[in-house]
């Protein structure tokens, strides 16, 4: 019983990092600043320059910003396509992980035995963990081209920074992946018991060719292998041995004696 009361809040503390961890990724969706640079060699030209997956933006000195959407998505880069869908599959990925974890984590009670709860549990967390690892694909991925393309001599392009929107998907994701780790660790051990259990092995056991004979059952055509534990092998030998003695006396003992006639004794005077 404590037992399964410490599995109870251990999972209720991996569902709530879970949720946090969600709801940071879910946030970065509606976040503008993904990379911002800022141009500031002239005090009255000042802006900052800063874009999301979704749009791009501008804003001047007096704080009036602009945005623009991305025009065409058949004319956006491979790149931003799939970032854009495993951001999405991150968030559908971590709503489903939220319902399963409340029907199969002990505090609810929703599941039926403790058996299927243990399961959905562990679907729970199997879903929260491809949901924390699609987010932090987006952000690194992210984040490792504008790193590249900064520290480029040759992108003469507009070079941007990291913004504030990665550093908190980052922090989402780890959050989501170290707590989905835990209760799947938990509900797993629960769920499988005799293949994270395994009992251990018997000591072999040896046999030799004394020890292994073929019979021919009754009835049948092929040949069987018995094997014969060398104590009944020896019991056998022993036993058959005594038999062939007593199977020699008795034949010597009924073996019939043949008596000579002896002839009379000849005369010496005849």
């Amino acid at each position: 019983m404590r037992q399964r009361t410490v599995v109870m809040y251990v999972e209720i503390g991996c569902f709530v990092s879970c949720l946090c961890g969600w709801i940071l990724i879910c946030s970065t969706l509606a976040t503008e600043y993904w990379i911002v640079s800022e141009s500031a060699s002239v005090v009255l030209s000042a802006g900052d320059y800063y874009s999301n997956l979704w749009m791009d933006c501008v804003s001047d000195t007096t704080g009036v910003s602009d945005c623009k959407y991305y025009p065409s998505m058949m004319d956006l880069s491979v790149f931003l396509h799939v970032c854009r869908a495993l951001a999405v599959v991150s968030v559908i990925f971590g709503f489903w992980g939220a319902v399963l974890a409340l029907i199969g984590m002990k505090c609810t009670k929703i599941g039926g035995s403790e058996l299927a709860n243990a399961r959905v549990t562990f679907a729970a967390a199997l879903t929260y963990m491809a949901s924390g690892f699609c987010g932090m694909i987006v952000y690194s991925w992210w984040g490792d081209k504008v790193r590249s393309e900064f520290v480029d001599p040759y992108y003469l392009e507009t070079k941007f920074e990291l913004g504030a929107a990665l550093f908190v998907g980052w922090g989402g994701s780890c959050l989501v992946i170290c707590g989905s780790a835990v209760m799947c660790y938990f509900s797993g051990k629960e769920s499988f018991p005799k293949r994270l259990n395994k009992q251990p092995r018997r000591p072999p056991t040896y046999m030799t060719a004394r020890t292994r004979r073929t019979y021919m059952l009754p009835g049948s055509s092929r040949p069987t292998t018995f094997i014969i534990p060398p104590s009944h092998q020896s019991y056998s030998e022993s036993r058959g041995s005594r038999e062939s003695r007593g199977r020699t006396g008795t034949q010597t003992s009924q073996s019939p004696t043949t008596v000579r006639p002896t002839l009379p004794p000849i005369d010496s005077a005849v």
